[in-house]
């Protein structure tokens, strides 16, 4: 019998390590090729890591929850065959094919840290002996948790390997489904316990739990994202800037060009590249805005890179980024933004397409908001939110006096790092943004 060293694969060119998360198979095991072994973690995406052979899984090189560099033996498997494979002779190839869950990098506000009360739930097991479906000790015991019983875990669609339920099958069933309240065996007290060096905050009263409560517990994604938020509070100091923007004529060339634009593009042009077109000339001119901070030492980034804030199907947001945003004319950017955001709502994003960025833009008139204050990203220093478009009354002045007249208006807010960015250039930054759409160019044809 021979061996094979299974490898902790790369999965983008800026991730160099994982968390090992679950195990799906132990000591002795029977393994067929393409079969998941174990399910890892990195910052950006969770992945499974299936096998290249078939055989026997006979060793496990790391734990659950120890960290893996790419590269590095993470399990040996026998397979048939004289002689073992050298960790040399063996070259773990990308695995474009892994189904990946990006992770979020949102424009969300979460600050507080809430102590979860402890409940007892009676809870089904599940018995590989009562079904002949196969199910993962991951996808066992999110059931387990979420009082899932076996005929219920029975009728949900599968998109593994031969209809397998996956993390994200039962996750996204979990969300839908409108299952009674967990009961819980007595009555349980909570309170939000808040952590406070300098500022004594009172205790609130503990509230009694009724049987109509519910317990969910954070996600890793969630608890990511509390974490990223809660630090960049931390990290930076958040000063704001608003500007309302008199788009009427952008909105009006818009109506005009857009079906043109399409016909001979073949995209969709929405007003996001042309935010960040003009996101990109107020970089320009305030360089500064386009940094990160590293303890006393301002890194100026040469590349404009914009991430761009979207909201996936789950209710979860995340930022890809277009890279060398300032190289690309507004037809390029058209391309990039729909390309990214329809390969992000489908979980088809690199991890490499969610790092980098030098600055974010989040369009928060989407969901009808007039403006919204956004939470600087990590280690940006500034990050701008934009609002709906609404027709409003407005003063109109002209060489034969002022007078009221419909215009398109929106709000623009401009959140920015007080450590490095003063009160002036922050709002001349966001009043260079709305400069640049009241005096869009409305020649362009196309």
């Amino acid at each position: 019998m021979g061996k094979y060293l299974l490898k902790l694969p790369k999965m983008g060119e800026s991730v160099a390590e994982a968390t090992l998360t679950t195990w799906l198979k132990d000591v002795g095991d029977s393994i067929a090729i393409d079969e998941s072994i174990v399910e890892v973690a990195t910052d950006k995406v969770d992945s499974d890591v299936p096998s290249e052979v078939e055989g026997i899984l006979i060793e496990k090189k790391f734990q659950v929850n120890e960290i893996a560099q790419v590269g590095d033996v993470i399990a040996v498997i026998e397979i048939a065959g004289a002689g073992e494979t050298s960790e040399e002779e063996v070259v773990s190839e990308p695995l474009p094919e892994v189904k990946e869950t990006p992770k979020e990098d949102p424009i969300a506000v979460i600050e507080a840290a809430v102590s979860s009360a402890q409940t007892t739930v009676q809870t089904p097991t599940i018995s590989s002996s009562d079904t002949s479906r196969f199910y993962s000790p991951l996808v066992k015991n999110i059931a387990k948790e979420e009082g899932i019983a076996l005929e219920e875990l029975e009728n949900i669609q599968g998109t593994g390997d031969k209809g397998r339920v996956t993390k994200k099958d039962i996750l996204g069933y979990i969300q839908k489904r409108t299952a009674a309240p967990v009961q819980t065996t007595a009555p349980v007290q909570s309170e939000i316990q808040i952590e406070e060096k300098q500022v004594n905050i009172p205790k609130p009263a503990p509230v009694s739990i009724s049987g109509q409560d519910q317990h969910i517990e954070m996600t890793r994604m969630g608890k990511m994202i509390s974490d990223h938020m809660v630090n960049s509070r931390k990290i930076s100091a958040h000063v704001q800037s608003f500007v309302e923007v008199d788009v009427t004529d952008l909105w009006d060339w818009r109506e005009r060009v857009k079906e043109k634009f399409q016909k001979r593009e073949q995209e969709k042009l929405t007003f996001t590249p042309i935010f960040i077109a003009a996101v990109v000339q107020a970089l320009k001119e305030f360089p500064l805005l386009n940094s990160s901070v590293s303890e006393n030492t301002i890194i100026q980034k040469k590349a404009i890179n914009v991430g761009m804030a979207t909201a996936l199907g789950d209710g979860n947001l995340i930022v890809p980024v277009i890279k060398n945003t300032d190289h690309l004319n507004l037809v390029g950017l058209a391309r990039a933004v729909n390309d990214l955001s329809i390969r992000a709502r489908n979980n088809k994003l690199d991890p490499d397409e969610v790092q980098g960025g030098t600055y974010t833009v989040t369009n928060v008139g989407n969901f009808g908001s007039i403006t919204g204050i956004p939470i600087i990203n990590q280690p940006q220093v500034g990050i701008l939110a934009i609002g709906v478009i609404r027709k409003m009354p407005a003063v109109i002045e002209t060489a034969n006096g002022d007078f009221i007249g419909i215009r398109r208006k929106m709000i623009l807010c401009h959140s920015y790092d007080h450590r490095i960015i003063n009160g002036a250039m922050g709002g001349q930054f966001v009043k260079a943004v709305a400069d640049a759409l009241e005096q869009w160019d409305t020649s362009i044809d196309f």
